[in-house]
This record gives structure tokens, sequence and C-alpha cells, in this order.
């Protein structure tokens, strides 16, 4: 046990477990007092439950004074649980406290629900399938287009030009939220399953890790406000969250003396449920398989650690199978498209990764395509390192699916973050040593140094680079210039506001390929809705010309505020994905 100074003002000794004899003790000074990092982790997910409290309270005092009430209560738990956690002198004591705070950041999330439980377009089209799961009609291959009418709802826009309104999730979040729709006849029956769920998730999460874990489990799951926020919207990766936390703790312990037992079925049904809420799930799945078998094997040989990963994997196949049959039986063909939906639409660029550098920071790439080679290649890259060096890389094997959505051209956070409980599941229960004796494929011994294994892995990520490279080097299709129409629109009783109405376009295709341009604005991060084509070729020819007039949706859209505003048009195809980028001058235009 670490030294822990304590001093009566008279004599100062060192605490430990077992006193050394003639060492002086001091009077009410427990023998297993919890160790300073575990009363710091205690008070960090503490001061966690502080994010966003206040504009809940505030937002309570406005339309619901009894939430604010119960928050009010909860303020003075957070002070109270401060104390404690800085004075609890054992550490059943402290575990004690840490539950209290896992309770209080429980109620906290219950009455930030409570306030705002409307959802976003995932929790809007998960509440709509679990509707029309009730009434016995088809789920997928159905659009839904009048539930994306208000700003909370988002569209998914396409590069084809058009956008997504049918369900492309997995089934069984909507299946959960039937039973509550038949109730609750709104989007807050999927809500409600997705915070029910983060809920159960990091509860069960909380009790499997050891105690000194527990405090970052309730701030990162519930103090944080990032996952809250998702379960609020209705997000079913979170159902998908849940359910892998039992299959993620201590995966290597999984088959252990090559006996599944209980323990090991229930984590592969809870494997195979999580495959069908969500398609991050899939992404995790052949990762958490090549860990079992090569610790199974360096543990029992080849063909009994074979025998383990098959009864695992057809147990979680069947549980798939069994949730997605119903669906499947329906439609064959609009069931596997829902299901594949998210990796074929070719949503617009969106997010945090290395497709800015073609949407932000260039002009465009004419090979956006192999920002999505290079995802493909690098996602089998880390599966073959994995394989290779999985005494190395399986401590991190929660984290290693999610490098790949970096490359993508939908690259958004959410894929990341959501996730992220299960890197601090394997954090607290997957050390080293658990995957030291783990088989890995005989190298040869040119390759056998740390430089070489070095290089190896590099050249497997080598090819994935190799395709960013072409994607964000690669020049824009068009050469693109722009010339914007004006006009004042009718702002106030004094004052009138600067809109544009239409802009014309001359574009030179550049490329070998036919492109059918579809047009958009954007002024940061997001493309507006898709401009109207009023005038000009429904495709350009390879290395033509050709002059578009389009006109933004509703016939206006508004200049971009602030000291140094930009505005840019972008032209965007569907097959091949590109994407031209030409800034709109804002200064010196006339109105017209």
């Amino acid at each position: 046990m670490a030294d822990n100074p304590v001093t009566d003002g008279v004599t100062l000794v060192r605490q430990r477990d077992t006193p050394a004899p003639g060492t002086p003790v001091v009077i009410g000074v427990p023998g297993a007092a919890p160790p300073q990092l575990h009363r710091g982790m205690t008070v960090l997910a503490t001061v966690s439950l502080f994010i966003g409290t206040r504009s809940a309270w505030t937002a309570a005092m406005t339309s619901d004074p009894v939430v604010a009430g119960i928050i009010s209560v909860c303020y003075a738990g957070i002070l109270v649980c401060g104390v404690l956690a800085l004075t609890a002198r054992g550490r059943r004591a402290l575990t004690r406290v840490d539950a209290g705070v896992l309770a209080l950041a429980v109620v906290l999330v219950v009455c930030k629900y409570w306030l705002n439980h409307a959802g976003t377009d995932e929790g809007a089209l998960t509440a709509k399938a679990a509707a029309e799961i009730l009434r016995g009609h088809p789920v997928y291959g159905q659009p839904w287009p009048w539930l994306f009418g208000t700003p909370k709802v988002g569209i998914t826009k396409t590069m084809s030009g058009g956008a997504d309104y049918t369900y492309g999730y997995p089934p069984l979040t909507a299946l959960l939220a039937a039973p509550v729709h038949a109730v609750i006849h709104s989007t807050a029956a999927a809500t409600l399953v997705t915070t029910g769920a983060l809920l159960a998730g990091s509860v069960a999460l909380w009790a499997l890790l050891p105690a000194p874990w527990r405090p970052a489990v309730t701030a990162l799951c519930l103090g944080f406000g990032l996952l809250p926020g998702y379960a609020n919207a209705g997000y079913p990766a979170i159902t998908a969250l849940a359910l892998l936390v039992p299959a993620v703790v201590r995966w290597p312990a999984t088959g252990a003396d090559g006996r599944l037992g209980r323990e090991g079925a229930l984590r592969a049904v809870c494997l195979g449920a999580a495959c069908a809420a969500q398609q991050l799930a899939w992404f995790l799945l052949p990762f958490l398989l090549i860990g079992i078998y090569a610790v199974r094997r360096g543990e029992l040989g080849p063909r009994p650690a074979l025998a383990v990963l098959a009864r695992y994997t057809g147990i979680a196949a069947l549980t798939w199978a069994a949730i997605n049959a119903y669906f499947a039986a329906q439609d064959f063909h609009d069931w596997l498209h829902g299901l594949l939906l998210p990796l074929t639409q070719k949503a617009i660029l969106h997010g945090q990764g290395v497709m800015g550098i073609s949407y932000y920071f260039t002009s465009g790439s004419s090979r956006l395509d192999y920002y999505s080679y290079g995802t493909a290649l690098l996602l089998i890259g880390l599966l073959a390192a994995t394989v290779l060096f999985v005494r190395r890389l399986g401590p991190a094997l929660t984290v290693l699916p999610w490098l790949p959505f970096y490359l993508a051209t939908r690259s958004q956070d959410g894929y990341f973050l959501m996730m992220t409980p299960l890197w601090l599941a394997a954090a607290a229960t997957v050390p080293a040593a658990m995957v030291a004796t783990a088989w890995q494929p005989h190298l040869p011994r040119l390759l056998n140094g740390q430089r070489c294994k070095a290089a190896l892995a590099a050249g497997l990520m080598a090819p994935s680079l190799l395709c960013v490279a072409i994607a964000a080097a690669s020049p824009p299709p068009l050469r693109m210039s722009v010339a914007p129409r004006f006009a004042h629109r009718p702002h106030s009783d004094t004052a009138a506001t600067r809109v544009i109405t239409a802009a014309t376009v001359t574009a030179v295709n550049t490329t070998d390929d036919r492109l059918a341009l579809h047009f958009a604005s954007r002024t940061g991060q997001g493309a507006s809705n898709w401009w109207t084509v009023t005038s000009g070729p429904a495709a350009l020819a390879p290395h033509a010309s050709a002059t578009y007039v389009v006109r933004p949706q509703g016939g206006a859209h508004a200049l971009p505020g602030g000291s140094s505003p930009h505005m840019y048009l972008i032209a965007v195809t569907g097959t091949p994905m590109t994407i031209t980028t030409a800034r709109i001058p804002l200064a010196g235009s006339t109105a017209r």
C-alpha cells in the first residue's frame, strides 16, 4: 500500500495494512484507508455532476418548478458527496459514496430527460418505426419525409442530390420502443428506451468494474453530459453500447478452460443483440473474435480454441438472426438495404476527419471515393495487425475499430465518443497480463526485431494512407466561378436584411467522367439544403463547359454575419464522388 503520512500533532507515522513491530500506531486511523487516487476519482466524478446542471435548473424554473426543486436537492447532495469523498475513512465507506454519486447522476439524467425528450432525426425515425411495428406495417424501405420538418430533426443529404428519409438501423431499438409507443404516442417512446439503456448500461458497467474505477464510470457515462445528450436524442447506438458492456468487460476470460458456460453464453447473446441494435457494433465484432480466439488458442491449442469461438459466434449469430427474422421475412431486399444504408448511401461530407482537407481547406477533390477505400483498407490492416500483434494490441482492442472512421467521408465525432465507456472497461479489466500468453503467428527471424515489427505494422497501414493522400491531393473536377444575385428583404420595422436570391455558375469539367452536378452552400462546417438548378444541363460531359443558374431553397438565403463573413458554393456528384468549392463574392455586389 502506498505511504500515507498521518500526524496526531506529536508523532508522524507511515500507515500500513500491517504495522511493523515497534511502529507507533495513531489511534483512530483505519488500517485499510482507500488510496488517494480512488478519492481523487470520486471527487472528479462528483464535480462532473455540475456539468449542464445549471442550465437544466434554469429551464426547469420556467417550465417545471418541481423538477427545479429536485435539481436543487441534488446540488446539496453533490456538496455532501464532495465532503464525504475526502473524509471517508474506509474503502467500503468510499464505495458507498461512489454509489451515492452514481445515484445523484441517475437522478440528474432523468431530470434533464424530463425537460427535453423530443429527440432528433434518429429518435423520430425510431419512434416512427416502432409505430409501424405495432401496426404490422413494413419498416424498411419506407420514406417518411414529413418527420423532418423541425430544426431538431436533421436530414441526411446524399451526394446524389437527394436525402434519406428511411429507417437505416437494425431493428432492436425500434422493437424495444414499440410497447412504449403503445402508451406514449410520440418520439419520447424512442428516447425513453435509449435513455433507459444508457442508465442500465452505466449501472452494469459500474457494478462490473473494480471499486477504484467506478467513479470514472459515473463521470464518463453520466456526468460529462455527452452520452446523455445522445440518449435523449434517441440514438440507437446507445442501446448497442449498453449491450456491449458485458461482452467487453474481462473479454479474455470468455471460454476459459474451454468452457463457454452461462457467463460466456450471456456475453454472446449481448454481442448478438448489440449487432441487432446499431451498425457500430459490427466494427467491434471481428476484433473481439480475433482476441478471444488468440487468447484461447494460447491456453488450449487450435482445435479447442476454434470450438469455443464457434459456440460463441453461433450464439451471437442466432441472437442477431432471431431479432431480425421478422423484418427479413417481410421484405428481404428492403431489410438488407436498410441495414447497409449507412455504408452505401454516400452521405454528404461531414465530420472532423481527414476528409476535411478536401471539404474545408482546398477547392475540392475529384477522387473522394479514395477516402472510402482508405477506410476499408485501414480496417483490414488493423485486423491483420491485431492477429500478428495481439499481445501488444489486445488491451486496445476496444479502441482500434474506431480508427478507420477518421478516414471516412462521414467522420463525425459521435462514431468515436459514444463507445468510449468500452475503452474504460478495457482499461480497468483487460491488463496486458491477460493477453500475454495469447497465440500469435510465428514470424520469420528477419521480422522478429522491434524495428522490423514496427515496419511490418507500418506496411499494413500504408495502403490506406496512400488512398487518403490520393483523395486529398487530387484537384477538384471543375473550374468554377460564381456570380451571385442579391436582394433586400424586410427584417423588422426599421431594417432590411440582405439575401442571396440566385447565382450564375460557370463550370468547366476537367475530368473524363460525365458529372451530374448538385449545388449547395456552406458558411461553416455544414451544407445547406440543395439549391434548385433553374438553368443548365442535367449532366456535364467530359471536358465540357456550361453555365448554370441556381437558386437557394425558398428563393432566398441569408448572408452570413460577423466581421469577416465567408460563404461558399459547393458542387458535388455521387458517382464518382467529387466536390468542388468556390467562394461566393459578397462584398461590393449590388442588390437585384
